[in-house]
């Protein structure tokens, strides 16, 4: 069996966002929460991120969110870390990820367990 890093990840340029594919990413509300989560604190490992979800469903929500741009994923050892695309984004869209963060921010909580980051 190929290990998980065996394919690329992949990531977007910043002129190839696509102002519907982000909206669509940031519609979920386990999404949402994921965004608001690393706002909050940068470079947190997927496995931090405490949902009520299993594990294959929370990565296709990293997933969908890479490949619209709006997360960087990147792998060390075995953990894959995640950083949002904040400065990329205000560059392709200016204040719409600000206006997330504000909205997103009174709809849900971040669900990371910071503490074992």
């Amino acid at each position: 069996m190929a290990s998980r890093t065996a394919s690329p990840l992949v990531h977007p340029d910043p002129d190839d966002f696509d102002l519907f594919k982000v909206m669509s990413a940031l519609t979920d509300e386990t999404r949402l929460a994921i965004v608001v989560g690393l706002a909050a604190s940068p470079g947190l490992a997927c496995s931090v991120f405490r949902q009520d979800a299993t594990a294959s469903v929370l990565t296709r929500h990293f997933r969908v969110l890479r490949e619209a741009g709006v997360i960087r994923q990147h792998d060390v050892g075995t953990r894959r870390f995640n950083t949002l695309r904040k400065e990329e984004l205000d560059q392709r869209f200016p204040g719409l990820i600000d206006l997330v963060l504000k909205e997103g921010a009174a709809r849900v909580t971040p669900r990371a367990d910071t503490d074992s980051a």
